[in-house]
């Protein structure tokens, strides 16, 4: 039974169609008869992504109110990435700018591949167990839909979610948003981006610690000069009112 097509087949598309073959004997051609059309490829995963997106939100697994808020002060900050790929030098590298006074643990994970997305689960399943951390990074570098699609594997969306710890989703590029992503704590933009979220800046650090430093000495020298005023007020009263006078 022929099926209605529910988009626009272009030149170049990936299909997957369904029907039957005949031969026309006089020019010696094919002919297929389509019952039904799908998009394949790139279409089919970013259909894929849709639906899983939709059911996950229905349930509310994305709600605001269950992000949990990030620590300021991390102690001890857990990566969950490959330990060859880029991602993880780039955020080693904003940590040891940022903040150093944070211990790094690294949970060596498969990202990209058929068992990578069991791979995450594991490792999130195994940094909350654990607990030794107090916020968890999962990150990846950049790549195409199928590169990253590990992270839009409900697994991976469930793992986060039942995760003790917070979780900063960094995964890909900026202009690149997975189901991990809507499901994390946080998402960052980039791998660093999601170094740098989790951590704050020594510098400021530093500036804001200056700062409080000459408001304390301030505020102890007017306390100071106030004390002293009121010594010598009181001097003068006690003067004045002296059984002597």
């Amino acid at each position: 039974e022929a099926q209605r097509v529910t988009f626009v087949p272009a030149d170049g598309m990936q299909v997957l169609a369904r029907g039957r073959l005949s031969i026309y004997p006089a020019r010696g051609e094919f002919q297929l008869y389509v019952y039904s059309l799908e998009e394949a490829g790139l279409g089919a995963l970013q259909r894929a992504f849709e639906a899983l997106k939709k059911k996950l939100a229905d349930e509310g697994l994305f709600e605001q109110a269950a992000k949990r808020p990030l620590p300021h002060f991390p102690k001890r900050i857990g990566i969950i990435t490959s330990p060859t790929g880029a991602a993880l030098r780039d955020i080693l590298n904003v940590l040891g700018r940022r903040y150093p006074a944070a211990d790094v643990l690294i949970y060596p994970t498969q990202v990209q591949g058929a068992s990578a997305a069991a791979t995450i689960a594991a490792s999130l399943a195994r940094a909350s167990e654990r607990g030794d951390c107090e916020v968890l990074i999962l990150a990846r570098g950049g790549g195409s839909l199928e590169d990253l699609w590990s992270f839009n594997e409900e697994v991976v969306a469930r793992a986060i979610r039942a995760s003790t710890i917070p979780v900063v989703s960094g995964v890909g590029h900026e202009t690149d948003f997975t189901i991990a992503d809507f499901a994390a704590d946080f998402r960052a933009p980039t791998p660093s981006a999601a170094a740098e979220s989790v951590t704050p800046d020594r510098e400021e650090l530093l500036v804001r610690l200056q700062q409080l430093g000459a408001r304390i000495a301030h505020t102890w020298q007017r306390s100071e000069r106030e004390r002293r005023q009121a010594v010598t007020t009181l001097s003068q009263r006690l003067a004045i009112q002296h059984p002597q006078r």
